[in-house]
């Protein structure tokens, strides 16, 4: 039998954990549940402790200064907790549906593979949250990739370099995987990024170790949607989405340097970080860095920013 332990980062969610942590509870598999609490302001700490007293496999553990760290650092604290062969993640608004670690425990019996993943799921738990979330992502109620892949067509999927479009992300609630590949490759999740810390640990993860898809055609977690998902405060091509996107392809960049990766790989990395960057610019210096940037590759007008006009004044 698979032993698992589930990291949930905790803050501010004591409306929404303990479902989490129930829906959790009902596997077998699972020997562990890792409350790494980050530093809430609400009683989502008290929760905690509550739930850790009642259950002899639900263990809370927080920073050593007590204090808010952000997601990132959060689930790398649960990661060194974590006592179990293979590690899942969910967060703490969200939860398991019963067949999430159906393919698991066939697949996961091949050493060869390190992790599987599968499909996200949506629930509405607000008008308002519904109606942001519908408004950015075209009422899309399944996160999940396009087609089955594992080892390095996970990879180049992620990156948009497969011929067919697998996809660009799968989420973290899907996943499971080896403790010993997180600790081989030393595989953690950047403190520094406060939101895309997960889109970055993923590209890592399907570079280093073979990943292979699972159920993507229905959902195995579930995605809670309200007022107050950060995913769905940002407009897409606005400051602080280009902002973002610029921190997240910096880090791929810089951590992709030293790879032995093929040209079209690197190019990608390149091409994202300079088109954000150039994102950041206003006015006459962007357009000129623009231009420059096209003479010298002109794919850096197939990236995942849009070069127009009105991006130039936008804030």
């Amino acid at each position: 039998m698979l032993e698992i332990s589930v990291i949930i980062p905790v803050y501010n969610a004591a409306e929404f954990l303990e479902k989490a942590v129930q829906s959790a509870l009902q596997f077998d598999e699972i020997r562990e549940i890792i409350l790494a609490e980050d530093g809430s302001t609400d009683q989502s700490l008290e929760l905690c402790e509550k739930l850790a007293s009642q259950n002899p496999k639900i263990r809370l553990y927080r920073h050593a200064d007590n204090g808010n760290h952000g997601a990132g650092a959060t689930r790398n604290l649960g990661m060194e907790k974590a006592s179990s062969a293979f590690i899942a993640f969910l967060d703490s608004d969200d939860h398991y549906l019963p067949n999430r670690f159906d393919t698991e425990k066939e697949l996961l019996k091949d050493p060869e593979i390190d992790g599987i993943f599968g499909a996200l799921g949506v629930e509405y738990l607000s008008e308002k949250g519904k109606q942001e979330y519908e408004a950015k992502f075209n009422s899309s109620l399944l996160t999940t990739v396009q087609y089955a892949a594992e080892g390095k067509e996970v990879f180049r999927g992620l990156l948009g370099l497969t011929p067919k479009t697998f996809g660009t992300f799968f989420h973290l609630n899907t996943l499971t995987v080896r403790k010993s590949a997180v600790v081989q490759h030393n595989l953690r999740f950047n403190p520094d990024l406060r939101v895309h810390q997960d889109s970055d640990f993923i590209i890592k993860l399907a570079y280093f170790c073979h990943l292979k898809s699972g159920i993507i055609d229905k959902a195995v977690a579930i995605r809670g949607v309200h007022d107050n998902n950060r995913i769905t405060k940002i407009i897409r091509y606005s400051k602080k989405y280009n902002e973002r996107q610029y921190l997240l392809w910096d880090s791929l960049y810089k951590w992709s340097e030293n790879l032995s990766l093929k040209s079209d790989e690197k190019e990608k990395f390149y091409l994202e970080r300079k088109a954000f960057e150039l994102s950041q610019k206003q006015g006459l210096k962007k357009l000129i860095g623009l231009a420059s940037a096209v003479m010298t590759n002109p794919k850096i007008l197939k990236t995942k920013y849009r070069f127009t006009f009105s991006h130039t004044n936008q804030s």
